[in-house]
């Protein structure tokens, strides 16, 4: 009888145990997925600059403002504009952003602009690693080329 109740509760603690693993497992994707779910993004900046040369483009929810060599150009946004850049902002791993890795080199020898996204999300700037204009971390190449996008896009209209 000892026996049987040793075997009986070995049997539900590995049970238990294997049920709350599998639980932890999922509540982790689950806290992963809904932090990515709960930024608020307030700000999105673009700077890409080399010697003699400096812009930045400033996404907020109801404006963007270009800045050419201290040229400052304001724009309103339609809602829709900051839609589609917030989004896109929104599904990138904000915390990681500071380490990803450009995949060139050109801006340590001026052959390329030093580019680096900053968002602004509950409060909080995150500014990625350094990357060369054009060849962003694939992680963050889809916001660049919206917001590069849209920029061409504006100038072709003057």
């Amino acid at each position: 009888m000892n026996i049987q109740l040793i075997l009986f509760n070995v049997i539900l603690t590995a049970t238990t145990a294997t049920s709350c693993m599998h639980k932890n497992n999922s509540d982790n994707t689950t806290n992963i997925t809904n932090a990515v779910q709960k930024q608020k993004i307030e700000q999105i900046q673009l700077t890409e600059m080399t010697r003699g040369f400096r812009k930045s483009i400033i996404y907020t929810p109801s404006s963007k403002t270009t800045n050419t060599n201290e040229e400052v150009v304001n724009a309103k946004i339609s809602p829709s504009e900051w839609s589609t850049v917030s989004k896109l902002a929104g599904t990138i791993d904000l915390s990681k952003i500071a380490v990803l890795p450009s995949p060139t080199t050109g801006r340590h020898s001026d052959r390329a602009l030093a580019s680096n996204l900053i968002i602004t999300s509950n409060g909080t700037e995150y500014t990625s690693s350094s990357f060369d204009s054009g060849n962003p971390p694939k992680e963050l190449e889809a916001l660049y080329n919206a917001i590069i996008g849209s920029d061409k896009t504006k100038d072709k209209t003057r």
